[in-house]
Formats: C-alpha cells, sequence, structure tokens
C-alpha cells in the first residue's frame, strides 16, 4: 500500500513564493511563471542531526549509514497538516515543504465555512489562533471576541485569555481573505498581539509571513499537481447538525467524497478519516471504493481501559468492513520489564484481525528530554533524547507493522523508509 517512489513534478504559478526561493525549493522567475519543475527531494539537516543524537547501538549504526542517500517519495511518509513544525498548517506552503520532504501522503482536515463550502483546517472553530482574523475587520463576527487575561492582586492568572472565531461564522469569500499564522495562543495576553504572538520556542515564525489557506477542492489540485495521495479527515462540526436545519452530517461526508469524485481521483489516492466511526461506516456503505481505505481515528484508545475496549471491538470493526484504524503513537507501544520499547497489546489485537495501522503524530511532542510529553506517555521511562523517536519509529515500522505515520515534519520519517528501504 505504502511505498517509495521518485516523481518528477511539474507546478505552475500555484506553488511559486517567496519563503519557496529562500529554502531553494522553488525557483520561480515571477509571479506569471508558466511551469516549475521538482525532480528532487530534500531531508535537510534535521535527520542527520536526530540520528547523531541516538544512543548508541545497531540501530544509529545503520541510519547513520544512509546520510549520503538519494532522498526519495515515501507513502510510509504522511505529511500531518503539511509540514507544521515549521510553516503554518493546512496552508500552501505548508503542503508544498512536506512534499518535497518526500511525504508521499498529505492531509487536509476539513471542516465547513457560514455557506456550507469546504475548507482545510485543524477545527472549525481554530481560526483564532491558526490564522490572523483577530487583526481583521472580521474578528466581529468571531463567536467570542478577544477577551484578554484576568490577574488578581498578587499578578496570578485567574481567568485565561480566549477568544471563539469558527469558519462556519464566515463565508467561503471572507475565508480567503485571511492568512495562517503558527497554531498559538498566549493564555497571559491583555491584547490581541501579545494573544497571537505565542509560538512555542521549539517552533519558528521564519515561514508564517504568507500562510494561505486553502478550500478543500483547492488542496486536492495542489495535491495532484504534488503527485501524492490525499488523507482528508472530516472534523467533528462545532455546530448543531444538521446545519441550519437541513445539511446534515451524512450531507457533510459525501460532499467531502463527491469534491475528490469531481475531481477525477482516483479512490485508491484516498484516505478519508474521522473520529466519527459513523462517518466511516457511512463511507463504506455509501461510498465502498473509498470506504474500502477509509480509517477510523481512535480517540477511545486515548486511555488504558479506553485501549482494553477497543481490543474486545476489534473483531467487530473487522467484521464491519473497517480497513485501517489510526491510534495516537503511545497506544500502540509499551515498555517491558528491561524498559524496551515493545508492541501493545492493542497493537498486537489490530494484527491479528488484520486491520491496517497508521498512527500519529511524529515530530510535534518538542524537546524529548523530560520523557517526550502525550505522544510517549506509555514509554516516558524510555525517552530522554531527540534521537530517541527514531527508536520509536523502528517499533512502529519493525514490530507493531504500521502502514504509515503522520508527522509534523515528515524528512525524519522519509529518512528512515528510505534507509530501511519500506514498501
Amino acid at each position: 500500500m505504502f511505498g517509495i517512489k521518485k516523481t518528477y513534478l511539474k507546478l505552475g504559478t500555484l506553488v511559486c513564493g517567496s519563503f519557496l526561493v529562500a529554502l531553494s525549493i522553488i525557483a520561480c522567475s515571477d509571479s506569471k511563471a508558466s511551469s516549475t519543475s521538482i525532480n528532487s527531494y530534500e531531508y535537510g539537516v534535521r535527520p542527520t542531526y536526530l540520528v547523531n543524537n541516538m544512543d548508541e547501538g545497531t540501530l544509529k549504526q545503520e541510519l547513520s549509514q544512509c546520510q549520503n542517500q538519494e532522498a526519495e517519495k515515501s507513502y510510509f511518509s504522511i505529511g500531518h497538516r503539511g509540514s507544521a513544525m515549521q510553516f503554518p498548517e493546512h496552508t500552501k506552503e505548508s503542503y508544498i515543504a512536506a512534499a518535497k520532504m518526500g511525504a508521499g501522503i498529505l492531509e487536509c482536515d476539513v471542516t465547513f465555512t457560514k455557506d456550507k463550502e469546504l475548507v482545510c483546517r485543524h477545527s472549525q472553530c481554530d481560526l483564532a489562533t491558526t490564522t490572523n482574523i483577530l487583526e481583521t475587520a472580521l474578528a466581529s463576527k468571531c463567536s467570542e471576541g478577544f477577551t484578554p487575561a484576568q490577574f488578581d492582586g498578587d499578578g496570578k492568572l485567574i481567568k485565561a485569555a480566549s477568544a471563539k472565531c469558527c469558519t462556519s461564522d464566515i463565508t467561503l469569500a471572507e475565508f480567503k481573505t485571511l492568512k495562517g499564522k503558527m497554531d498559538a495562543g498566549n493564555k497571559n495576553a491583555k491584547t490581541v498581539a501579545e494573544f497571537l504572538d505565542a509560538t512555542p520556542s521549539w517552533r519558528t515564525d521564519l515561514y508564517s509571513s504568507t500562510g494561505t489557506l486553502m478550500t478543500h477542492k483547492e488542496s486536492i489540485k495542489l495535491f495532484k499537481l504534488l503527485g501524492v495521495k490525499m488523507t482528508p479527515e472530516l472534523k467533528a462540526p462545532s455546530v448543531t447538525m444538521p446545519y441550519e436545519g437541513s445539511y446534515s452530517q451524512e450531507d457533510y461526508a459525501q460532499q467531502m467524497i463527491n469534491e475528490y469524485k469531481e475531481e477525477g481521483v482516483k479512490a485508491s489516492d484516498v484516505f478519508a478519516q474521522s473520529f466519527n466511526i459513523d462517518d466511516v461506516k457511512y463511507w463504506i456503505a455509501k461510498e465502498p471504493t473509498f470506504g474500502n481505505q477509509a480509517v477510523y481515528l481512535d480517540s477511545v484508545a486515548y486511555s488504558a481501559d479506553g485501549r482494553l475496549t477497543q481490543i474486545s471491538k476489534m473483531s467487530n470493526f473487522a467484521a464491519s468492513g473497517i480497513k485501517y484504524i489510526a491510534p495516537p503513537l503511545f497506544a500502540l507501544v509499551k515498555l517491558d520489564e528491561n524498559k524496551k520499547i515493545v508492541p501493545s497489546d492493542y497493537a498486537k489485537s489490530a494484527n491479528e484481525n488484520n486491520i491496517g495501522i497508521i498512527t500519529w503524530t511524529l515530530e510535534r511532542s518538542g524537546l524529548l528530554k523530560s520523557g517526550g510529553g502525550w505522544y510517549y506517555q506509555t514509554i516516558t521511562d524510555a525517552v530522554n533524547n531527540d534521537g530517541d523517536m527514531y527508536e520509536l519509529l523502528d517499533v512502529l515500522a519493525q514490530d507493531v507493522k504500521i502502514k504509515g505515520i503522520f508527522s509534523d515534519w515528515p524528512a525524519t520519517v522519509t529518512y528512515y523508509a528510505n534507509c530501511k528501504g519500506l514498501k
């Protein structure tokens, strides 16, 4: 399913931009350039940095020997919201950077606007932290305007700064006037400027000056040009459904698939995702060619008890036609008595029931020197440096036998997949 394939990409003005010139990803002579070819992929310096940071051992030696290998595209490497560690998520710039790093599959999280048009956003109501909406006249249309932080007489925070701005608050035309930013909000902010200036230190604002937002249809067109497969996630609506009394959840799920069909995208190139198992079952029943590789994103697996529940249901998932399940990283691994990372019972159950496993999200935890945080919670005692993410990735690939992995910096995964020759 996920393999390694080299392609030569021909891109027009859709992908021209100053940040790309600066990164030497694409050279555009001017905004009217008719076409530009990308005929190679790039790892950059991060994979080598991570390998050098690993503890001494066989895996480090093996990965070190691949430092001069030619970068190739890999379908094992999935761009999570593009390349969200350093680029504003779900923007054209983020997607192109991820493709350049060899991600063979890219993700558009799908939600809808006030006029029921599909756009790429991680959440229907994340515009306050992922765009510049609070700096524009559209801020007046937000569900909840900016409220500054409140402190007591001793300077202790008693109420965090907040704002709630949804795609359903504005039309598609209005949405397209916004610019993407790195996802962050300063809870201690007293002003809008302070609220927006909150990018974590382990990320960067170097590539956030443009932040071109995209509709779902635009993402499909771009992904076709980039030569990648597509994994849209139907996000849970933040508004009551049926929206405006007539737009049902089924209408929403069908609209997403329809836009792939309208663009002539093969069902085999689309891995539709949802945390709502009813969406997955809808696609299996109503759009079986797309439903055949629909992905059930598993939030029940967040807790130990939830994982036990899902293990008991795994055979039922398989019987209902679910071919792929996608829990977070930590649900698939545990530590044995020697503090060695090994497959979890959840992972074993999915494999026993012939359900393909995809997981998320590498490169989303910041520095790993203190155990890795939420994404590494079942193996914290084995994590103390950034190189440990390759130790985890190796277990996931070789022992858990995942089919692919989302990453906020796809080059990290692409490097490993190429070095290991994953098919």
